[in-house]
């Protein structure tokens, strides 16, 4: 391990100096394009930069790790939640990612195309490096890798009230198909520690953790759409299509996760290994696995019945994530395919969006789609603030400060982030802004900005980000 001592001096979280008593370490990931610690060093290193500062950057292009608070010192790396924040707690620690992404919203990326083994390069040395600082930590702090708690994700941080609404690390990791999860990291820090404990880092192993077809070839209906539903739900949040959409597809093209090509290859949505010539980023696919079937396909007014390779999977989250990843990225010349269907909340204009692109060849497949989400009634499984600024805004604290184009002349500015909050009596005007914070609220599901001139806050939902 190559640890750097790079203290951010500068920065007023070092400068205000607050200790605490670490309980626990938070893995973090930087959820932009750039592999060097030393430039988000450089950038925050600043007496005015009071946005956030961690405890450490992981370099991807060497594994090199640089301390950049004292570890007893508060960072501010993790916002809060309803149980409080782990910033009072927590060691934060982020790892740098491969400059062939490109961000296409909240925690979704596209890899440049021939630049996926780069992406994963960068990503298994910073895993890999994170693996050892963490246990020199919790040897350092007495910390057991394996209990409750002690090590988590930033995404794992909110679903214990600890933290922000983010995605990393765990979206990184799945979107390059590299067989990585939490539980593991903790295992691998608990053998780097000193522990009997391993996870192997093929696949298969991995993947036995996450879900296989096989364990619904013997549900019912209902109790299907019961065990995978959260999954979509998850993955709205983390690409803003509607889980009741992405769950009623999932039910027509694969009778329920029971068709053949569900069962044999965990592939619940029928995706071929090419698709009309498109590539797209964020693949879960492996780019090598395929399972051959027959297919009924309309064509010319009739069905006819065509050989194809269909995409193999390792498990039902990675059908899922490369089936959004293709709606999301997938492209007709210039444009996006399927414009419009990230954030839409209607899902029979969802489902329009899906047809109209050309994902079905089916002249009732909107109808089946939406009698679908009818019956089972799905809707209840869409996340409502999905499209959020943490989870696909695309306007994020991790971005701040940015600027925002407002075109309309009387946006109002408020004392807080919400509708529910007062109005200062002042507008915008047109003109450009810059926007230092970003938080979530009542009224704007692209979130609420607070203004550097310190008048307040605006909806971003009517802004445009420049």
């Amino acid at each position: 391990m190559k640890l750097v001592e790079s203290i951010m001096t500068k920065n007023p979280c070092y400068t205000v100096g607050k200790k605490i008593a670490v309980k626990g370490l938070m893995l973090h990931s930087v959820g932009c394009p750039q592999p060097r610690a030393s430039a988000f060093i450089n950038s925050w290193n600043r007496v005015d930069y009071t946005r956030a500062c961690v405890h450490g950057f992981i370099d991807a292009l060497d594994g090199t790790i640089y301390q950049t608070l004292p570890w007893n010192h508060r960072g501010w790396h993790c916002g809060s939640g309803k149980n409080g924040s782990g910033n009072d707690t927590h060691i934060g620690v982020e790892m740098c990612e491969s400059a062939c992404t490109t961000y296409t919203g909240g925690a979704t990326f596209k890899v440049a195309d021939g630049k996926l083994e780069e992406a994963r390069a960068c990503a298994k040395r910073s895993y890999d490096a994170a693996v050892e600082l963490f246990a020199m930590l919790c040897g350092k702090f007495g910390l057991d890798p394996l209990a409750d708690g002690v090590i988590v994700s930033h995404a794992e941080g909110h679903k214990r009230g600890i933290a922000s609404n983010h995605g990393d690390s765990e979206h990184l990791w799945r979107q390059l198909g590299l067989p990585y999860s939490m539980d593991g990291f903790r295992k691998n820090v608990k053998a780097a520690l000193g522990g009997s404990v391993a996870e192997s880092s093929s696949a298969s192993d991995a993947d036995s953790k996450r879900m296989q077809t096989a364990e619904l070839k013997n549900l019912s209906d209902a109790d299907v759409i019961a065990k995978v539903g959260t999954l979509f739900s998850v993955d709205q949040r983390e690409g803003g299509i509607l889980a009741s959409v992405s769950l009623a597809q999932f039910i027509l093209e694969s009778g329920y996760g029971k068709s053949e090509l569900a069962q044999n290859a965990n592939n619940v949505f029928g995706m071929k290994k090419n698709l009309s010539g498109n590539t797209w980023g964020g693949s879960a696919w492996d780019g090598v696995s395929v399972y051959g079937k027959q297919k009924q396909e309309y064509v010319d007014g009739k069905y006819v019945t065509v050989t194809a390779d269909f995409r193999k999977y390792s498990c039902v989250e990675d059908s899922i994530a490369d089936h959004s990843a293709y709606l999301l990225g997938a492209v007709d010349g210039k444009k996006l395919r399927y414009e419009g269907l990230k954030g839409c909340t209607d899902y029979q204009k969802a489902v329009q969006i899906i047809k109209d692109g050309g994902y079905a060849t089916s002249p009732d497949y909107v109808e089946k789609l939406c009698t679908i989400i009818e019956r089972w009634e799905l809707t209840k499984w869409d996340v409502k603030d999905a499209v959020s600024v943490a989870d696909g805004g695309g306007m994020a604290n991790g971005d701040c400060p940015f600027l925002v184009k407002v075109s309309i002349p009387d946006l109002n500015i408020r004392k807080g982030a919400g509708t529910n909050t007062g109005k200062t009596g002042r507008h915008t005007g047109v003109g450009v802004f810059t926007v230092v914070e970003v938080r979530q609220g009542k009224g704007s599901e692209m979130g609420w900005g607070r203004l550097k001139s310190g008048a307040g806050w605006i909806a971003l939902s009517f802004c445009e980000r420049v």
